[in-house]
């Protein structure tokens, strides 16, 4: 059993039945009154993000959740393999944990899983990731990088949004966290 005193960010715990990763959290000791940690926690499951206060000391549950790194090998049906590459054990995780997360990867990518008692709950990728554009409208004599966007298609079948001059063959660094074009890779 933990306090709210070691409350930390990334920490997850267990209230109501349910699991909750704290994103934010800050201890406030008022001139008057006892001392409370004010947290922004989300729901590990649904993605649901929360404010809860807690009063300072107060027993708390935390959960054992094991990140661990693992390669992407690749989509069966609904469900997507992968690869723990320290013991080349094989992991197979559902559509739902993955989520938008499948817009990015590609095969041999690595990501971090985070598990609890055996399941999956979460899937984190890097902040960034390298891909190809496979189709984009042809670019225009005078297009530069200031001015407008077009849609892209990169080699997942994910649709960006990127600058009027870029063609297909072109690779670009996508934010896999909200799916914008972040600039060209020039290898």
């Amino acid at each position: 059993m933990a306090t709210t005193n070691d409350i930390k960010n990334g920490t997850v715990l267990k209230l109501e039945g349910n699991l909750w990763s704290i994103i934010e959290f800050q201890h406030v000791k008022p001139g008057k009154g006892g001392a409370f940690v004010r947290t922004k926690m989300r729901n590990v499951t649904s993605g649901k993000v929360v404010d809860k206060t807690f009063n300072a000391g107060l027993k708390i549950e935390t959960a054992t959740v094991d990140r661990r790194d693992y390669q992407y090998l690749y989509q069966d049906g609904d469900d997507y393999v992968f690869m723990d590459t320290s013991d080349y054990d094989q992991l197979t995780v559902s559509a739902a944990v993955v989520g938008n997360a499948a817009n990015f990867m590609l095969e041999g990518q690595m990501v971090t899983i985070a598990m609890h008692e055996g399941s999956p709950l979460y899937m984190e990728m890097p902040a960034s990731v390298v891909l190809e554009i496979t189709y984009t409208e042809p670019g225009l004599q005078g297009d530069r990088s200031t001015g407008g966007t077009k849609p892209a298609t990169v080699e997942t079948g994910y649709e960006i949004q990127v600058p009027l001059f870029l063609e297909a063959g072109t690779k670009v660094k996508v934010d896999t966290r909200t799916g914008d074009y972040l600039g060209r890779v020039n290898e």
